[in-house]
């Protein structure tokens, strides 16, 4: 039987958010071009050449930021790299999740393989022959501001490739050279003049951070449709709303894709009611969904756009120019192309938020939610139902609000002031996977909340065919409330089968791909 390596070439092809996720996720291998080990070699020659003619180059023959006038003799390359590998691994925190921490490996030898940085071959060798193993480096998530890049977390990531610090070996943690030994990985020997500046000047860390959760995010906005579409079953939504015409005449993308997933998942629902049936028109939760999640994945849109020209893009300093044969030193290590997406991409999560947060409300409070009782549960006053349901989502929002101040508005000088604007990258990009977290749970509780209602409704034989299916799905892990018991337990679940995304699939095996 022919067997089938999936696999990513580096290449001068660019790397998509599917090929990052492919390699993370999915264990797809890595491999290189022969036309990207032809720029690596002449990229190579040249820093040689600057070394053995003595010239002045950041980074090469002088020290690094405040140190940048500094001469390093020839003698003394080897150690410099070494060195600020080991002095600037000083992050703490949590360590990276092992998907985000493959990216940030994966990320960095894109970067090398591009040719501008002057690695030896073996550099990029060893960081996929990290993936291709599956030795991932423990790198803690503080300790970067964005700017020179991701120094600290990227310099985790490196003390493995010379056999210090610690790593994951198929999800064991250990000494960086157990986990390299264990994996038949030998370890670079040393490290030559300018590979260790090359290997943590980027944003490499805030960037695999910043994408992961913005692909989360994207099928998180679809789970976010059929929560919607269920609470509009509950609630004998008005479905006029939705007409193509009304977002055709505005024109923001989102807003129409959004608008068509309303339609096509609630296609067939003898719960959904027309204007002027039951009343005139649904409060705005209800009434703009199109408008406020189309909002989300419009900036979504955008996100995915800087995501991957950053995926691709050179962030090392100095860059090596061979056609001139110039190493010129410039700042494209900075991480504010992608700090102010990210703190976007924060705000855009916590509207998405703050919408179903909403929409609980609607379900539980008896004076709005349409005739249904009081919490959503028989014998109130004895049970208390769905009541703090609504209590829990109400935090996660409000903690969201705080977490979606921007970090890209602040700045503080690093390095004796050399490094005197920095981005807070790396910041925004941690909050937003903070808000993504809390985001999925609210959206969990939204679907939870709305089966309640369906039932009490007797509104599941009315279901469309894709509120059904999705339904169904929840209820399998989800019963019906006839009384109290501890609500975390359903919550978890309502947050676990969303990461499965079961429901997403179901629904679009019946109904065809939601639109983005």
């Amino acid at each position: 039987m022919e067997v089938f390596i999936l696999e990513l070439v580096l290449s001068s092809k660019n790397i998509t958010l599917e090929d990052l996720i492919n390699v993370t996720r999915r264990g797809y291998k890595v491999s290189i071009s022969k036309e990207a080990y032809e720029k690596i070699d002449k990229a190579r020659a040249l820093v040689d050449k600057y070394v053995e003619e003595g010239k002045v180059s950041y980074g090469i023959t002088t020290g690094f930021g405040k140190f940048a006038e500094v001469s390093i003799s020839k003698e003394q390359t080897g150690q410099l790299q070494k060195n600020i590998v080991m002095s600037h691994s000083c992050s703490v925190g949590n360590p990276l999740p092992i998907d985000i921490a493959r990216g940030v490996v994966l990320l960095r030898a894109i970067n090398l393989a591009k040719g501008y940085s002057g690695a030896r071959r073996i550099v990029i060798e060893k960081l996929i022959e990290l993936l291709n193993k599956e030795v991932t480096p423990w790198i803690p998530e503080k300790g970067s501001v964005g700017s020179s890049g991701d120094l600290s977390p990227l310099a985790h990531m490196s003390l493995v490739l010379i056999g210090l610090g610690k790593a994951y070996y198929k999800g064991e943690l250990l000494e960086g050279k157990d986990a390299l030994a264990k994996a038949g990985i030998e370890p670079i020997p040393s490290l030559s003049s300018k590979e260790g500046l090359a290997l943590t000047n980027g944003t490499q860390a805030l960037t695999s951070t910043g994408a992961h959760v913005l692909y989360d995010a994207i099928n998180l906005s679809k789970h976010l449709d059929i929560a919607a579409s269920l609470t509009m079953e509950s609630l004998h939504g008005i479905i006029d709303a939705y007409d193509p015409r009304i977002s055709e005449v505005r024109g923001h993308l989102g807003q129409i894709n959004t608008a068509k997933n309303m339609r096509n998942i609630l296609a067939g629902s003898k719960n959904v009611t027309k204007q002027g049936v039951e009343r005139v028109q649904d409060s705005y939760v209800l009434r703009c969904i199109p408008q406020i999640h189309g909002a989300s994945k419009d900036t979504l849109e955008y996100v995915k756009k800087k995501v991957e020209i950053e995926i691709n893009a050179v962030t090392d300093n100095p860059i090596i120019f061979v056609d001139t044969d110039e190493v010129i030193s410039g700042g494209n290590f900075h991480g504010q192309p992608m700090a102010l997406p990210f703190d976007f991409l924060g705000i855009a999560l916590s509207e998405m938020a703050n919408v179903s947060e909403r929409r609980i409300e609607k379900m539980v409070n008896p004076a709005i939610n349409h005739g249904l009782p009081a919490f959503l549960v028989e014998k109130g006053g004895l049970n208390s139902g769905f009541m703090i349901v609504q209590y829990s989502a109400a935090a996660l929002v409000s903690e969201n609000k705080v977490l979606a101040h921007p970090a890209s508005v602040d700045s503080i000088p690093t390095s004796a002031n050399q490094e005197d604007h920095v981005s807070m990258g790396s910041v925004a990009a941690k909050k937003s996977k903070d808000i993504f977290e809390n985001v999925r749970k609210v959206i969990g509780m939204e679907l939870i909340t709305a089966c309640q209602a369906i039932d009490l409704k007797g509104a599941k034989d009315k279901l469309s065919p894709a509120t059904k299916v999705a339904y169904e799905e929840i209820r399998k892990i989800v019963p019906y409330v006839s009384e109290d018991r501890p609500m975390y337990i359903d919550i978890h679940a309502a947050e676990d089968i969303i990461k499965t995304n079961k429901i997403v699939e179901n629904v679009e095996k019946t109904i065809g791909e939601l639109e983005f």
